[in-house]
């Protein structure tokens, strides 16, 4: 199983937001949000941080998908 961030961007994009400014925003260094763009672990205190800031659930912002699908991620 791997993590996909696409909510995430999708999501900044509904909100007319840049990754600078989710860094900003959430309290979060540039490195985590690198992280996430490269579909890799962050803590779930970095979760929390951006589902706070832009109100909304960790649902919103990530899936789990198959190993089959992680391929198309990147």
């Amino acid at each position: 199983m791997a993590v996909s961030y696409k909510k995430l961007w999708k999501l900044l994009i509904d909100k007319d937001m840049k990754k600078k400014d989710l860094c900003a925003k959430a309290g979060i260094s540039p490195a985590s949000v690198t992280k996430m763009g490269r579909n890799g672990h962050v803590t779930t205190e970095i979760l929390l941080k951006i589902c706070t800031a832009l109100d909304c659930g960790v649902e919103d912002i990530m899936e789990i998908v198959s190993d089959e699908n992680a391929g198309d991620l990147k």
